[in-house]
């Protein structure tokens, strides 16, 4: 079994009113599944690409725990404010066998 990865990167916040109330429901979002926060928008420095604003980064045991959690209902009513509060890019990677 590999871990799994779910990288966000936030480019621009467009209303810090819903990334607050973003913010509250992926809390609760995460009850229930195995998340293991490794990152969560600390300083950091854009070495290539694009400037971002910040990233997240969260293990889980595998890609489908990751997909569960993000397609679970609570995550996406979450989801609902992120979008409309910021433009992201999120992705899940696979990690290396240990």
């Amino acid at each position: 079994m590999m871990s799994a990865y779910v990288v966000m990167i936030r480019e621009r916040t467009l209303d810090q009113d819903e990334m607050v109330l973003y913010a509250q429901l992926a809390k609760s979002a995460r009850e229930g599944h195995q998340v293991t926060p490794l990152a969560r928008y600390g300083a950091m420095e854009v070495l290539e690409g694009s400037p971002a604003e910040g990233c997240l980064i969260h293990e889980f045991p595998t890609i489908k725990d990751a997909q569960n959690w993000y397609h679970s209902a609570k995550y996406q009513e979450a989801l609902k404010h992120r979008l409309k509060g910021a433009e992201y890019r999120v992705l899940i990677v696979e990690g290396l066998e240990a």
